[in-house]
């Protein structure tokens, strides 16, 4: 805190303090004396926010803040965060394999395959209507509450090299709707409704593949 604001140890402190209450760790006081292996999974998570926060920034950046925390504390986090979001005005990027906690937390959605973003919209149009088709089978992987009974999707294959990339869309050596020009030109990016697009060339005629029947 000293390092990135104007301040001296006493305020520096009584800054820390505040982002602590603000993130609700109980006796931030005695916390704040604590070595990381003497607090909880849930209180690092809570300690690591409120030191993101502490310097005041416009956008907050949370890479997989809740792995390997139990259910009950991954959705105080969740809506830890949601709350810091509206009070302050906080921009969140917010990064994850967890599409539940997407569909919680977030406005809008972009998801990634091989380094590159291949569909992005609103958390609404792309969980409901996904129009790429990495999309879609990442949805059907995941069960589905109150849907009826349906057939998880697994999908063949392997996740490219980072270093060899192929030529084309990366997808298509995975996907069921490949053709030729899969695998000779990268896909553009196609708008499907409101701030929703998709880059595959079979974007428009690709419909949702992993409703109920």
């Amino acid at each position: 805190i000293c390092c990135h604001r104007p301040v001296g140890r006493a305020e520096a402190r009584s800054v820390a303090l505040s982002e602590l209450k603000a993130v609700r760790i109980p006796d931030p006081e005695l916390a704040l004396e604590k070595y990381p292996h003497q607090l909880s999974g849930g209180q690092i998570q809570r300690a690591l926010i409120a030191l993101a926060l502490a310097c005041q920034p416009r956008l907050l950046i949370a890479d997989e803040p809740t792995t390997a925390l139990d259910v009950t504390i991954q959705a105080q986090i969740v809506w830890l965060l949601r709350r810091l979001a509206d009070e302050k005005g906080l921009a969140v990027v917010f990064i994850t394999h967890d599409l539940g906690i997407v569909s919680q937390l977030c406005d809008r959605v972009a998801v990634m395959y091989a380094g590159r973003i291949v569909e992005m919209g609103s958390v609404e149009a792309v969980i409901d209507q996904p129009r790429h088709p990495y999309t879609a089978k990442l949805l059907g992987t995941v069960p589905a509450v109150g849907r009826g009974t349906r057939d998880l999707v697994s999908i063949p294959g392997h996740v490219p090299d980072p270093g060899v990339i192929p030529t084309g869309c990366a997808f298509h050596d995975r996907c069921d709707l490949a053709t030729g020009i899969c695998t000779e030109a990268n896909p553009p990016a196609r708008t499907l409704g409101k701030a929703h697009l998709a880059l595959c060339h079979h974007a428009v005629r690709h419909q949702q593949v992993t409703e109920a029947p």
